[in-house]
């Protein structure tokens, strides 16, 4: 696939989907064809490949996935913005050690979201 290509895969909004059955199956219900099963030994390799293709703008991996990379690996993923990397916590946890909306909307979008209290 050509730069060209590539850049057109992402900015057609293309999605690809890395995780557990259970969060794969979900997305495919959803509609997402390009969504991948993975475990711990082949969750790298298969993020990778999908990030390294140019072939979408939003890739979305299981928090599991991402305990799975090496730190070079996160922090290329993290640094992103075409494709965007987004991790899902898993469903039965809120785990305070994922990157929260408000997080990810500074990093990606350089702007702060503020929720109102009552």
């Amino acid at each position: 696939m050509n730069e060209m290509s590539g850049r057109q895969a992402a900015q057609s909004g293309k999605i690809a989907v890395v995780g557990d059955r259970e969060l794969v199956l979900g997305y495919r219900l959803l509609g997402v064809e390009d969504a991948f099963i993975a475990n711990k030994d082949d969750a790298q390799k298969t993020l990778m490949d999908l990030f390294n293709s140019n072939g979408y703008g939003l890739i979305i991996a299981g928090s599991e996935v991402r305990k799975a990379l090496s730190s070079a690996a996160r922090e290329r993923l993290d640094s992103s913005i075409i494709p965007l990397v987004v991790f899902m916590p898993p469903v039965d946890s809120a785990a305070p050690q994922e990157e929260s909306l408000s997080k990810l909307a500074r990093r990606v979008l350089g702007v702060d979201i503020k929720g109102n209290a009552q």
